[in-house]
């Protein structure tokens, strides 16, 4: 496995030594920025390079890092063209095997001799998938020039990193060829079970995860456009929360000496739908969620005034509409990320124009990325730090459609109109299905408004396309264009 170490797909990044000036120049505009933060007058949001911003993604499955075979510039060029913003990659510690969760050409199941993981190798064989041995004492090099590589190319198409540093191991195979497996090392460390790898339980193990931490965050100093997740599910196999403290606290404390326009966010994983967050960590500034419909999560942990993401969809089959009607619920409801799993990004394809078919669990492609950058747009047309969750502005909906809103009250307002709801199937998985009875007529809402006039389109959410019209306040009735599933609104008063 020594010589997985240092190969390199011919085409998809330089050599380590060719990327010494780009990293240097990449690290010196770096430097003039801060880092991605929670915005200071909205915590359910970032501030990123100056900005306000929500991170919208439509991403490949988390292994553009450490599979060689990827080549992730194509696929950087694709998220900026349809104003992507956030791409969520593993580490490397954790990857798959072919066939993992039924995923066709996954990019985290690299082949053997294309993985690319933070140790160097040794002279003794013996890893689970052939070749040398790894020393956890020995960093690879071509690993951490790769990963400032990854990152410096996001950053020059607007695209932030959730660094994802460890990830739970959903079955034996996948611990069986972890580096950190007692079996594929040659320092004796982890001498446990895949239950037991993500806990306190042996002092070498965990000694070896934190050095990788420090490590990471060391390298990583300099760029603003990135942040870092403690564990992908731990609610799986038996991860535990001190031990998932220790790590937050030790991205903090390596970060304790850096200028504060430096130190990154950290994120945690609470948990797949929605639960109150009881203790929160305070080092944790991002609650990530995966497969949250609806969007619970977001009004049950609002109060802790920090980003709420939903940080992962996408096993509820190839179509577009249930992940749309999920990623617009969630952010009309206050939310702060949307992360989508994207099946058509592949080794073959990096930029996202594979076919997407069974038994692949998810969908994805370049209709659905397109509807997503409407989302973006919708969101970046408003002042969305200065609103909040809005219940009192819908007086009445007909039954059948979903309303979510957000408004500065007699200021701006974003509506989500839905006649698509996520039910389960016989399968247990969510399918799209039509709740209104009139599916392609028009809908009446009764809203309450303050005083004025205000500006006001309809906005088509597949292609952006939008319908103005005047809209004065007080108690007023609103009727929809023709739509069959979703539908978005904003006004502004016009007299600001």
């Amino acid at each position: 496995m020594g010589r997985a170490a240092v190969a390199l797909k011919p085409g998809s990044v330089a050599l380590a030594t060719g990327l010494l000036m780009c990293i240097v120049s990449a690290s010196a505009v770096a430097q003039e920025r801060r880092a991605l933060s929670l915005h200071p007058d909205n915590g359910h949001y970032f501030l990123f390079r100056g900005k306000p911003t929500v991170l919208v993604a439509s991403g490949e499955h988390y292994g553009a890092l450490l599979n060689l075979d990827f080549d992730y510039k194509p696929y950087f060029r694709e998220l900026e063209s349809k104003g992507l913003n956030l791409t969520r990659t593993f580490s490397g510690v954790y990857r798959e095997v072919p066939g993992s969760f039924n995923i066709q050409n996954n990019t985290l199941a690299p082949k053997p001799d294309k993985y690319v993981c933070p140790w160097g190798g040794s002279d003794q064989p013996g890893t689970r998938q052939g070749g040398n041995k790894y020393d956890l004492a020995k960093w690879n090099e071509a690993y951490f020039a790769r990963l400032k590589d990854f990152v410096a190319e996001a950053g020059k198409r607007g695209v932030v990193v959730e660094l994802v540093l460890f990830c739970t191991f959903y079955e034996d195979v996948l611990w069986d060829i972890c580096p950190l497996n007692a079996k594929n090392n040659v320092n004796n460390v982890g001498h446990v079970k895949r239950e037991e790898a993500h806990t306190l339980k042996e002092k070498a193990l965990v000694d070896a995860q934190t050095a990788l931490v420090r490590k990471v965050v060391a390298e990583l100093k300099d760029f603003d456009n990135v942040y870092y997740e403690v564990c992908n599910e731990p609610y799986f196999a038996g991860v535990a929360d001190d031990w998932q403290r220790l790590i937050a606290r030790t991205v903090v404390e390596a970060e304790k000496d850096f200028p504060a326009e430096r130190k990154h966010l950290v994120a945690r994983n609470i948990a797949n739908g929605s639960t109150k967050i009881d203790n929160p960590d305070p080092n944790v500034s991002v609650f990530n969620f995966h497969y949250c419909h609806p969007p619970d999560a977001v009004g049950q942990n609002y109060h802790l005034n920090r980003v709420i993401s939903y940080d992962e969809t996408g096993f509820r089959g190839q179509g577009d509409t249930v992940y749309r009607v999920h990623a617009w619920e969630f952010l009309l409801a206050g939310g702060g990320a949307f992360d989508h799993l994207d099946y058509s990004f592949t080794p073959d394809a990096e930029d996202g124009s594979a076919p997407v078919k069974p038994p692949t669990p998810g969908g994805g492609g370049a209709t659905y990325r397109s509807q997503l950058q409407q989302l973006k747009k919708f969101m970046d047309g408003m002042e969305f730090v200065k609103m909040k969750p809005d219940r009192e502005v819908v007086r009445s909906a007909p039954k059948g459609v979903t309303v979510r809103a957000l408004s500065e009250p007699g200021r701006q307002y974003g509506l989500y109109l839905s006649r698509v709801v996520a039910e389960k199937g016989s399968d247990g998985k969510e399918t799209g299905k039509h709740s209104d009875p009139t599916p392609g007529q028009p809908v009446k809402l009764a809203l309450k408004l303050r005083p004025g006039n205000y500006r006001a389109e309809w906005v088509d959410t597949r292609t952006g396309q939008q319908t103005a019209f005047v809209l004065s306040g007080g108690d007023v009735e609103v009727i929809s264009p023709n739509f069959t599933e979703d539908l978005a609104l904003r006004f502004n008063l016009s007299d600001r």
